[in-house]
This record gives structure tokens, sequence and C-alpha cells, in this order.
């Protein structure tokens, strides 16, 4: 006799509590905390290796750690902060948590395999770290170029290669999750063009991630046999092309800093119309836009290597292409100001950190528009330049809207608000502190300080001690921003069920949400941004009594 066990049964068998956090969950709302919190563990690493580069470089002398240290530590920092941290949270945490809700579904396509997908992070994450105290960790940086990555000791390396390939996967399991959820999981009557923009943006993501993540696991995949089997693919010394890698790593690592921003996008789309009470200006503009960088995402990756032989006619495609795609960069910058102009605007830490994300993003794209162009980029090419760039629009782009998601749905996650005068104090030590760490780092660049280097000419000494200050500043910022977590955690203000009076559909459910999402049948939202519309306030209102009627019962 064969028994069915209900959905709902089979959800007790899971563990209650914290206990269900270390679990092997199938909730996604548990799955993307676990993303979260994970990931937060390995950007505390991350900064603890981040401040020893600002302590080597505050003089120009190697006098803090060894060579092979400093080119160990800048290895991990690179690799800990896009991997395990940046595009884990952007991504599987937010997406996990937020996707089923959007679409109106009880969780996500694959359950299994999303569990999968986030418990193959934390070994990748051990096992990488690990190799600095056993072995000793890779010293190629994180883009590991042949020949240096075949010279370096060699278990390192592996096991640096090993350890990505684990979080490639990890990042393909995701994806595939999340374009499987958006378009088949979608409540019956919501249409493509009425899902909320993060949607949207997770799906553009994970087209990326499908599409440019098994290029990068081959080429490591080859790049370890010439280290293991010593064969030729990229070894120049047995015939082998490091050009070659080149092009297949940048094919991959360019669009990953859209599969990093991208998802950013959609979170700051989120969150700013909520606290203006305006709907988002320009939705059908945003998503296309979406699209185009998805397309053009991939068609710019050799502007990385214009000092790397390139021929003439590669440079002028490259340039052209990146040029481009600045174009649907800046009407999404554009929207999110018609957004916020002439809005009811609440200046609470979420739209604090939204705003500093728009001001660094279109610093950091600036100075991309520049590095596109080649006479310039020969100029600056490893330079700090290229450093300061890159973190604003990585950290600039990504890391400050992770504080603003986290100021914005910790209310729905936990119950309770976070302290906003704290959550200030964050925003303005963080944002000070960033611009005083990586502003500076573009004079250093134009003058021609070389990056990836323990050891500099004394003429930059002044400059690097005020950025490795600016760098002190962002990691006390922490503190509050963890005080502030703990404390609210424990006692908090009670939330509510919606206390930003927010109409995207988690928040039409309980703080936090039940284990199916909605107790009865999950809401039809067909204008998630309607705020500002006549009817705006009475159809709240009826939502909230109705959920409050269905917890009730």
């Amino acid at each position: 006799m064969t028994i069915s066990i209900p959905p709902t049964d089979k959800v007790s068998l899971q563990p209650k509590g914290l206990l269900r956090y270390l679990s092997f969950s199938l909730d996604h709302k548990v799955i993307g905390i676990q993303y979260l919190v994970c990931g937060f563990l390995f950007y505390l690493i991350g900064g603890l290796l981040a401040s020893a580069i600002r302590i080597e470089l505050t003089s120009p002398m190697s006098d803090f750690m060894a060579r092979d240290v400093y080119n160990q530590v800048l290895t991990l920092h690179g690799t800990i902060m896009i991997f395990l941290w940046i595009v884990p949270v952007v991504n599987g945490a937010f997406g996990n948590y937020l996707i089923p809700f959007y679409v109106g579904a009880r969780d996500m396509a694959f359950p299994r395999l999303n569990a999968v997908a986030f418990w193959l992070i934390p070994p990748a994450g051990l096992m990488l770290i690990s190799s600095y105290f056993i072995t000793g960790a890779a010293q190629s940086g994180w883009t590991a170029y042949p020949p240096l990555s075949i010279t370096s000791p060699a278990t390192g390396q592996i096991i640096w290669i090993l350890s990505v390939l684990l979080l490639g996967g990890s990042s393909i399991f995701g994806g595939i999750n999340f374009i499987a959820t958006i378009l088949k999981l979608r409540r019956p009557g919501l249409k493509l063009m009425q899902l909320p923009m993060y949607c949207w943006a997770m799906l553009g993501t994970s087209i990326l991630v499908v599409l440019s993540t098994p290029v990068l696991a081959g080429t490591l995949i080859l790049l370890s046999f010439d280290i293991v089997a010593h064969t030729g693919f990229f070894n120049p010394a047995l015939g082998g092309n490091v050009i070659v890698y080149q092009h297949l790593f940048w094919f991959y690592s360019h669009p990953a800093v859209y599969i990093m921003v991208l998802p950013a996008f959609g979170l700051v789309s989120e969150i700013l119309p909520i606290h203006c009470r305006k709907p988002l200006f320009g939705y059908t503009t945003m998503v296309y836009s979406i699209m185009a960088i998805v397309v053009l995402g991939l068609m710019v990756w050799a502007h990385h290597m214009f000092t790397s032989g390139t021929p003439p006619w590669m440079r002028l495609f490259f340039t052209i292409a990146t040029a481009f795609i600045a174009v649907p960069t800046g009407i999404k910058f554009f929207n999110w100001v018609a957004t916020l102009w002439g809005g009811r605007i609440s200046l609470n830490s979420a739209v604090l950190f939204s705003c500093g994300f728009i001001i660094n993003f279109v610093l950091g794209g600036i100075t991309g528009v520049a590095l596109a162009q080649v006479p310039f980029d020969v100029h600056v090419h490893d330079t700090y330049f290229v450093v300061a760039h890159f973190h604003y629009v990585v950290y600039g782009g990504s890391v400050f809207v992770i504080f603003s998601s986290i100021y914005h749905w910790f209310p729905k996650a936990t119950g309770k608000m976070l302290n906003e005068n704290l959550g200030r104090i964050h925003f303005f030590i963080t944002f000070i502190g960033f611009n005083l760490c990586f502003a500076p780092q573009h004079w250093l660049g134009l003058n021609g300080m070389p990056r990836r280097v323990a050891e500099y000419d004394p003429q930059f000494t002044f400059v690097n001690q005020i950025s490795s200050f600016g760098a002190l500043l962002m990691a006390l910022s922490t503190l509050p921003f963890l005080w502030n977590i703990f404390h609210s955690s424990i006692k908090g203000q009670i939330a509510g069920d919606n206390p930003w009076e927010g109409l995207t559909p988690e928040w039409l459910t309980s703080s936090p949400p039940p284990v199916e999402n909605w107790i009865g049948e999950a809401p039809l939202v067909t204008e998630p941004y309607g705020y500002g519309q006549k009817d705006e306030l009475l159809e709240l209102e009826e939502r909230t009594e109705e959920v409050s009627e269905r917890a009730k019962e």
C-alpha cells in the first residue's frame, strides 16, 4: 500500500528554527538567507585581506608581508569578493528570496537543484581559503593568466581552479532554475510585461550565466591540464597561445561584471518606487535596455586586451561595441533619476545606499567609457586607474545595492525593523571611506603606478596613505551594521506585514512569510508600481485586510 504525503507534510519534516539554515532546506526563502549569510561571512574575510593589502601599500617597500604572500593575498581577495560574495548574494540570495514571490509561485522550479547550488559554495570557499594555510594559495591573481599561472606553485593553483569550477557549477544551476521559474511558474494571468523589474534583471543575468560560465569552466580545465599533465594549450614553451586564454577568460569575465551589476539594477528598481511613492519611470525602456545589455555584454570582452597585440580592426570593433553598451546603461540611470524626481522621498538607509549606488556607478561608467578608447587604455592599462574604475563599478555598483536591499527587505524576512540612525551612520562612513579609498587611485594610475605590485615609487606614498585611510573607514563602517543586525534581530521594533506600504507581492503576505509564501491563493499583481494612482491606498487596504483574515483563519 502506497501512502502519498501532501506537500505541507513534506515541509513539516524539515528542521525548525535556526537549524533549518544549517540543513539541506528546500524552502527558497531559507536558501536565500543561507546565500546572504554565507556570502557576508566571506565578505568579512575578503575585507580582512583587502585591509592587509592596504596596510602593505601605506609604504613603498614590501615590509608588511613577503612578496609571494602579497600575491597570494591579492589573488584570494579578488576571487573571494567576486565569486563568493557579490555573485552569490545579488543572484542567489535576493533572487531566491524574491523571484517566487514576484511570479506568484510557492517555490523555485527545481527546489533540490536550488539547494545543491547553494551547498556547493561553502566547501568551495573553505577549500580556497585553506589552500593558503596548507600548501600556499595561488599567486597569479583572479585572472590566472598563463604563463604565470603555469609556472606558479602548482598545488595552490589547482585548488584555485577546483574552487572556481565548483562556484561556476553553482552559478549555472542557479541560472537554469531562475530561467525556468520566471518563464514557466508565473501565476495564471500574469504577463511577462507585468513582472517586477528584478525578474527581468535576473532573467537577463541568468542568460549570461548559462551562456558564458561554461566557457570559463572549459578554459580552466584546459589550464589545469597544462599544469598537471604538461599539455600545451596555453603554455608558450610547448607551442601554446596565451592570447587564446585571454579571449576565453574575458568572454566570461566581462559578462561577469553584468552578472554582478544587472541584479543590482533590478533591486534598485524595486526599492526606489516604494520609497519615492512613484511608479517606476519608463518600465518598457528599462526592460529593453536590460536585454540590450545582455546582447552587447557578450560582444565587448576584448577591450581588456587592447595591449595584448590586438589587431587594429579588432580594437576598432570592440571600442565601438563598448561605447554602445553605455547607451542602455545610461537609459537606466535617467530612469532612476526620473523616478526620484518629484517623488515623496523617504531618506532612509535603503534610499541613501541606492542613491550612493547611482552616484558611484555613474562615476565608474564614465571611466569605463574612457577606458574603451584605445589611446587612453594603452596609457593606463594595468595601472591603478583600472583598479579605481573596477571598484567603482563593482563595489559602488553592487555592494551599495546589497546593503540597500538588506535595509529594505530585512523587515520582511525577520518581522523586525532595523535602526535607521545606525543605518545612516553605516551609509555615511561607507560612502566617505569608499570615495576616499578609490578616488585617489585614478590619480595614481594616470601618473603611472602599476597595479598588483607590493612595491612602488616613493612619490606615490602620500596618496596611497590617503587611500589606505579610506579603506580603514570602510572596514569600520561594518561595525554599526553588524550591531544593527544583531540588536534589531533581538530587540528591534516590530515591522508589521507591510511597513513600506509596498505593492509588490512579497509585501502582501505576513512578515516573516509562511513556508508556502501565502495562506490561500497567490495574489495577482499586474501593477507592481502603481504608486500615486487614485485607487492605490484603497487597493492596498483591501489586500492588507485580506492577508490579516487569512492569517487569522
